[in-house]
């Protein structure tokens, strides 16, 4: 009983930050502009528009999601199998990014790659062709991947470091070889982490609008940059709302599979 009192402060937030915001949107989901109910927001998801915005966020969030599973696998397989004062900071490394702003880091990225940028610069100073990826859903995926590798990277730390070396080394007293021991004992105990990292990376892909309006130029409209511009542009928000909603069916699959195979929660970072 005496418990209860020090959970109040944490009931109000998740009511004043979750609940109270949720109920909002899909008030105003449901409802059009005189306050009557309608589906009309919801179903505008598969118009043309909106449905073509959607592949493309959905095949850009895959593409970084995937990037970031093939980057981070032997990123996390190297550090767990370093010594314990270099994996500390190997890890410190990749979270020392994380500690400057969001959009400071991604607008770091346009100053590289745009045509006057350092690293075209860098190019034509080796008589090499510049690129030409600003702008582009190229620039777009690049954005994510270096945003969200950490997201990727730390759960599948986590999970092989939970893995008993001593099941490592009765694989190869069986005689398993070291791609076998990767492939039929890490990688397969090591999914609690995958799964957790490919949800981390692959909801804020599906939903950024940061990333696209400043490495897209405008030029990239992903259902985030449609749902952010119908509440600060449009002012529809029962439109945005709408589309909001739709989003979230995805976020609640991926939760629910994510809950389904990380029964135990062996993938987060704690």
């Amino acid at each position: 009983m005496y418990k209860k009192p020090f959970a109040i402060p944490f009931s109000l937030c998740i009511i004043a930050g979750t609940l109270i915001p949720m109920a909002v949107i899909f008030y105003y989901g449901l409802t059009d502009r005189s306050g009557a109910f309608t589906f009309e927001n919801i179903k505008a998801m598969f118009g043309h528009e909106h449905a073509k915005a959607l592949m493309l966020s959905l095949g850009l969030a895959f593409l970084s999601t995937l990037i970031c599973l093939v980057l981070a696998t032997p990123l996390a397989l190297i550090l767990r199998n370093s010594s314990f004062g270099r994996r500390g900071f190997m890890v410190f490394i990749f979270i020392l990014p994380m500690w400057m702003n969001f959009l400071l880091r991604t607008m770091a990225w346009r100053v590289l790659l745009e045509r006057g940028g350092l690293i075209n610069d860098v190019l034509s100073f080796l008589h090499l062709p510049a690129l030409e990826i600003i702008n582009t859903p190229v620039a777009v995926v690049l954005g994510m991947v270096y945003d969200f590798l950490p997201f990727m990277v730390l759960p599948i730390y986590n999970a092989m470091l939970k893995i008993d070396n001593a099941v490592i080394e009765a694989a190869y007293d069986l005689g398993a070889n070291k791609a076998r021991v990767l492939w039929s004992v890490i990688l397969p105990l090591s999914v609690p982490g995958i799964a957790s990292g490919i949800t981390m990376v692959f909801v804020p892909s599906l939903t950024t609008f940061a990333i696209s309006n400043m490495l897209g130029g405008g030029k990239i409209n992903l259902i985030g940059n449609i749902i952010e511009q119908e509440f600060t542009t449009a002012g529809n928000w029962h439109l945005g709302s709408g589309l909001s909603l739709v989003m979230m069916i995805f976020i609640l699959v991926s939760m629910a599979l994510l809950s389904k195979i990380d029964k135990d929660g062996e993938g987060t970072l704690i």
